[in-house]
């Protein structure tokens, strides 16, 4: 009996010292290569793949031991895939609740209101952590691997700030881009009004375009919108100048000239009665709902006036005289300005 005692006393103590030291090496701050690791957990790695890969990202330990905390936690089935950021001070306990809770660390792309593919593409190819897998890929090509073959790709993405995790495919990101766009599109088109001069939302977005990039000013865009839908019923060309811009490409240098406005292209407006063949740009959701949710206004001219907001004319004549009086006062200010 005596001898039983002192077998069950000495496993006693030896659970408790191994608990000991088990609970302080959960706790404790774990040695890291670098003050920060990166861990990448690709979908379907087993459970001992994952505690393999944390050590070889740079988390200092034997991986048995992440392995077994892992299965005795009881929630190696809960184990997620992503981005995970481990810094110092961060102790084994902390890791398993991150892959556990899915707490990536997530980086994130800004699309702008009134980009350019071309722009959004070069963005995507600067964003930091995305596996740039389209750089080689043509636009057509891309719009095919996106599920919009045949589909022009300008204005087709949302702009907005789009989260992902390091090693997060470019294709994924256009993917999201493309679907909020079509949802966008399909709430502001649920919500116009009627007698509308665009009869599909195709035509809503490649209106949603142009004003996005007439103006910044949002108490305007309801009226410019108004202005094209009144030069549209009446069979007026558009003659807005972002889509000469637009289809000069690379090639326009800043100064929009006469000739430019008079050289035919399918964006050129003033050449050409209707909407261009395509957006001309990515437009946000205030400019998706001015486009179908139009102003009441009889105008059919606008000019600058020079502080970000526009001036509105019913005639000709009152749109010359807002013309020459705020390019006089645009004169006099490069004047006074020694430009």
């Amino acid at each position: 009996m005596k001898l039983l005692k002192r077998i069950f006393l000495t496993l006693l103590v030896l659970s408790l010292l191994l608990g000991a030291a088990a609970g302080w090496w959960v706790l404790r701050p774990l040695p890291l290569v670098t003050p920060t690791v990166d861990l990448s957990i690709a979908p379907q790695t087993p459970v001992r793949g994952i505690a393999q890969a944390a050590v070889e990202a740079g988390i200092e330990v034997q991986p048995e031991l992440l392995y077994v905390l892992f299965r005795l936690s009881g929630q190696s089935r809960k184990l997620r895939a992503g981005s995970y950021e481990i810094t110092q001070g961060n102790t084994a306990l902390d890791v398993l609740r991150k892959l556990t809770r899915g707490e990536e660390s997530l980086k994130a792309i800004t699309l702008i209101d009134g980009w350019t593919f071309r722009q959004f593409r070069a963005a995507l190819d600067k964003a930091e952590g995305l596996k740039h897998d389209t750089r080689q890929l043509s636009d057509s090509e891309l719009m095919e691997k996106l599920g919009l073959p045949d589909v022009a790709p300008e204005g087709r993405f949302f702009p907005d700030t789009y989260t992902y995790g390091k090693g997060t495919s470019e294709l994924h990101v256009m993917q999201r881009a493309a679907n909020a766009m079509v949802k966008q599109l399909a709430a502001a088109w649920g919500q116009r009004a009627g007698g509308l001069q665009v009869k599909t939302q195709e035509q809503a977005l490649i209106l949603a375009s142009i004003i996005e990039k007439e103006t910044g000013r949002e108490s305007d865009r309801t009226t410019i919108s108004r202005v094209f839908h009144n030069r549209l019923a009446i069979d007026m060309p558009l003659q807005t100048d972002p889509t000469v811009i637009y289809g000069l490409g690379e090639s326009f240098d800043g100064n929009l000239r006469r000739t430019d406005l008079r050289t035919d292209h399918p964006w050129n407006t003033y050449t050409r009665k209707g909407l261009p063949i395509t957006p001309i740009a990515m437009p946000g959701r205030n400019a998706l709902l001015a486009a179908v949710k139009p102003a009441n206004s009889r105008a059919l001219y606008f000019v600058a006036r020079g502080d970000g907001t526009s001036e509105f004319s019913v005639t000709l004549d009152a749109h010359n005289a807002a013309v020459n009086r705020y390019q006089r006062r645009a004169s006099a200010a490069q004047a006074a300005s020694g430009q």
